[in-house]
């Protein structure tokens, strides 16, 4: 009946007009919405139809309602000098405003879709372990792909306590008895990074004490480390130096911001992009540690040649 609040697999599918096979691969793929009991897959009718209308190709005057007016919308991952580069944005253009959504690499991904912001903040290292984010842009945005300018180089690693009275080298002794860790939450670049590198140990993160406690920024994660709650935590260089904490280096990776090619030359979105070359900027930067401004405004996607926005 058209009122059940609820449909089986065979009824999505046929909503969908697509096989069973294809069903599950939305759900695991797309984020089709789905709940699992006992053993059955159960679709919730009302957020199903959500999720169609939110994947329409070319729908009319769509992402309509995000309307600058002065205003610049960032979300996704939650970084530090990001948070001083607002900071100085606002201070020198004030009569713009800029604004940001911290829903981790894959929700920015998802909200830029969506038409819910300007920019999406991203660090997701794809599976070759060398390139960052197009993978996923292609999974979570249909139609016309995003520019990506990148924002900065910076070293990824595990933040530990001063003087590391753990003995912690690596992420290899984060099994050890007594060992007690906080997280960034799934769907960020960090989170990312550490199961992939817990996987390489041969460790798995269910059974680490504190691996489910997850927090979103990562002062948050640092100061659980400085308060001494934790031992150690998936974070940056530059929060550890901020606190006076200990750092692990894991690897350098690349930190872009992915533009609607919509909102791309809009007056807000270019003077973002353009203090990104300014010295202001560049100061702040080199304030913090564990950053590298090599790539900062080139376009990385798509080519060309290196050049800078």
């Amino acid at each position: 009946m058209e009122d059940k609040p609820f449909m089986g697999t065979k009824e999505v599918a046929r909503f969908l007009g697509v096989n069973e096979k294809m069903v599950y691969s939305l759900v695991s793929e797309k984020g089709l919405p789905a709940t699992k009991i006992t053993g059955k897959w159960l679709f919730p009718r009302h957020l199903v139809k959500q999720w169609l209308e939110r994947h329409i190709v070319n729908a009319p005057d769509a992402a309509s309602h995000l309307r600058s007016e002065g205003n610049l919308i960032i979300a996704g991952s939650h970084d530090i000098l990001l948070d001083r580069m607002m900071g100085l944005f606002n201070r020198l253009h004030p009569e713009h405003l800029v604004l940001f959504g911290n829903l981790g690499s894959q929700g920015g991904l998802r909200a830029l879709a969506r038409g819910l912001c300007h920019m999406a903040s991203s660090h997701l290292l794809q599976k070759d372990e060398e390139e960052y984010n197009f993978e996923y842009m292609v999974q979570e945005i249909e139609g016309e792909l995003p520019a990506v300018v990148n924002f900065c180089r910076r070293e990824q690693g595990l933040i530990i306590e001063k003087g590391n009275p753990r003995k912690i080298h690596g992420v290899s002794d984060l099994g050890e008895k007594g060992i007690r860790i906080v997280n960034r939450p799934p769907g960020t670049g960090t989170r990312l990074l550490f199961d992939l590198e817990l996987e390489k140990a041969g460790l798995d993160g269910e059974k680490i004490d504190g691996y489910d406690r997850s927090f979103r920024g990562h002062l948050d994660v640092g100061l659980e480390i400085l308060s001494g709650r934790a031992n150690a935590t998936p974070g940056i260089k530059s929060v550890a130096r901020l606190l006076g904490l200990e750092f692990i280096p894991l690897r350098w990776e690349r930190y872009d911001l992915l533009v609607s090619k919509e909102r791309f030359f809009e007056e807000s979105v270019q003077l973002f992009l353009g203090l990104l070359h300014e010295p202001p900027f560049k100061e702040i930067a080199a304030g913090l540690e564990g950053y590298d401004l090599g790539l900062c405004g080139k376009i990385v996607f798509p080519e060309k040649s290196g050049e800078g926005v």
